[in-house]
């Protein structure tokens, strides 16, 4: 086995056993995987299309995983004021809690020093760039390393959208950031 393959393997397994551990009450990984996402999110990404696209599954599974979040009372469907065809979603105070429940990797790279998370986070972040850049896909980065947001007297701000965001903004996943 080539030391590639074994990181790869290592890699694997460690979001397996990572996804084998949201299969808990009601909620299976990919429910606990959407609940995370919406969480950081900011309100311009919780589209149907967006969490498909981040999460990588087909749009039939985020549309029917949704539903049940709705019906279970995880999350709320909100339609636009300007399209009532626009639909995104908002996590519930159940849907917050669930989401804040630490998932095995998240307890295990905690227990990482900092400098070593910094360098696994930045080795990961490359690794993941590059996938993207070959399958023609979306960072989904944060909003303050976009390239389109600025810091205003009134606050931060998007250039892209020309719209004022909220002080929480900046430090959640956009659909549209594309790193400075």
């Amino acid at each position: 086995m080539t030391t590639d393959t074994h990181i790869r393997d290592l890699i694997n397994r460690l979001a397996r056993l990572d996804s084998a551990a949201g299969w808990e009450g009601d909620l299976n990984p990919t429910q606990r995987a959407m609940l995370g996402y919406l969480d950081r999110a900011n309100r311009f990404s919780r589209s149907p299309s967006h969490v498909s696209d981040y999460l990588g599954i087909t749009r039939g599974t985020t549309t029917q995983s949704l539903k049940s979040l709705r019906q279970k009372g995880y999350v709320n469907e909100r339609r636009s004021d300007i399209d009532k065809r626009v639909v995104s979603y908002d996590l519930t105070q159940t849907g917050r809690e669930a989401a804040a429940i630490p998932a095995p990797l998240e307890e295990s790279l905690s227990a990482l020093n900092a400098s070593d998370q910094q360098a696994l986070r930045q080795l990961l972040q490359n690794m993941l760039q590059d996938i993207l850049a070959k399958n023609d896909g979306r960072e989904f980065g944060l909003c303050k390393t976009c390239r389109h947001h600025r810091e205003r007297d009134r606050g931060p701000y998007c250039a892209l959208l020309d719209v004022a965001l909220t002080r929480d903004e900046p430090h959640q996943i956009c659909h549209e950031q594309v790193s400075a």
